[in-house]
């Protein structure tokens, strides 16, 4: 960004704000009132049952049922992840439903054909993050 134009730097900077907002307006839609991440909207939200939320986000199967669980940091930190990067394509995807449709089976080139959903499960969410910034600012696929 160092070698960009003022101007050019402002407007990827705001790029990536607009998208750091659409990516945190699907995430407050999921998030109950003390501020964790409701599984069981999400789950609803998507058409899927709890154990196939806990499959899309790396966890067991088991880990959604148990209400303790649900709030363990590791859980809430993957459904925040998802959600972020959710929020982000949905717009250009077309829908929420077709933003998961990516996240789940798009390999993206710049990391060998992986998909979102590997490289969050993994723990790589901020890459996935970042390469949509760089994306969405003119960058190529």
């Amino acid at each position: 960004m160092a070698a960009m134009k003022p101007a050019r730097r402002r407007a990827a900077a705001a790029s990536a704000i607009a998208a750091e907002a659409r990516g945190a307006g699907l995430l407050l839609a999921c998030t109950d009132a003390a501020g964790h991440v409701s599984v069981e909207q999400v789950a609803q939200r998507f058409g899927m049952s709890k154990s196939q939320l806990a499959e899309t986000i790396g966890l067991a199967p088991e880990t959604l049922y148990r209400p303790a669980r649900t709030l363990a940091p590791k859980s809430q930190a993957r459904a925040t992840e998802m959600l972020e990067i959710l929020g982000r394509v949905v717009a250009w995807a077309g829908g929420e439903k077709q933003a998961m449709a990516w996240y789940r089976a798009e390999p993206l080139p710049a990391f060998g054909g992986r998909t979102a959903e590997s490289l969050v499960k993994e723990g790589r969410a901020a890459s996935v993050r970042d390469y949509l910034d760089h994306v969405a600012t003119g960058g190529f696929a």
